[in-house]
């Protein structure tokens, strides 16, 4: 009897073990997922960063990356002005620096050093000497300083030009006596005899450079000496009043 009842007993707790082996089994299983989710947020930050790095697009509503903004970002700060075909007197204004070179003309930003070399004369630059400017060759170091400006916005209209020299003065006209180099006197009239609005030449790359103050006059050469004179309707005068803005010699 003994026997029997042994393996009664035996068979009852084999028979509860068999019951439990289900639950023990979504035990188990709710153990690993909880395990599973667990590992895959401890690790989702790194895997993130790590795409990032690789270029990924950032998540949606995150900024972007503005490590290499454009140069071109901000407001421009180039002088600008409208522009007419060679001759003529005045020519109408459109406000742009790309418009100042249309077909050929030159344009560049703001305080920028420039030499102005002459288009019939190509070996010949603006050339400040004794306070005049002339038309020169310029191969010694000095000269080429000399003949080395600061383009700025114009004194008188921002439109336009002004070109400083290197010791603080201005190229300015005086009526039809030339060209010449002087400080500002801080008057109105300088401000405006020192002001020169870029035109469209007919020559492809060269400006004509018309006085602020004296609309339908624009710089020319005469024998190498720059002076304001009326637009004429004929190729010498064309030829005489383009000029190349180009890099600075010094």
């Amino acid at each position: 009897m003994s026997d029997d009842t042994s393996t009664s007993r035996t068979t009852a707790r084999a028979s509860r073990v068999r019951r439990l082996w289900p639950v023990g089994a979504l035990v188990l299983a709710a153990v690993a997922a909880c395990v599973t989710v667990t590992a895959l947020n401890d690790r989702a930050p790194g895997h993130e960063a790590a795409s990032h790095r690789r270029g990924a697009p950032a998540p949606s509503g995150a900024p972007a990356d503005s490590g290499s903004a454009s140069p071109s970002a901000g407001p421009s700060t180039g002088p600008s002005a409208g522009g007419h075909a060679g001759g003529g007197d005045g020519g109408q204004r459109s406000g742009s620096p790309a418009a100042a070179g249309g077909k050929g003309g030159s344009t560049h930003p703001a305080a920028s050093r420039k030499s102005v070399r002459s288009l019939d004369h190509p070996d010949r630059y603006w050339h400040v000497s004794g306070g005049r400017v002339r038309l020169d060759p310029v191969a010694s170091g000095a000269a080429r300083r000399a003949a080395t400006f600061t383009v700025i916005k114009g004194l008188s209209d921002a439109r336009c030009y002004s070109f400083a020299t290197s010791d603080g003065g201005y190229l300015r006209h005086r009526d039809d006596d030339g060209l010449r180099a002087e400080h500002d006197d801080g008057s109105a009239r300088f401000e405006r005899n020192a002001t020169f609005c870029p035109r469209r030449s007919s020559f492809a790359g060269a400006t004509q450079l018309e006085s602020a103050d004296r609309p339908g006059r624009f710089l020319r050469q005469r024998d190498y000496r720059l002076t304001l004179a009326r637009s004429e309707d004929n190729d010498l005068y064309r030829a005489d009043s383009a000029f190349l803005l180009v890099a600075a010699l010094a």
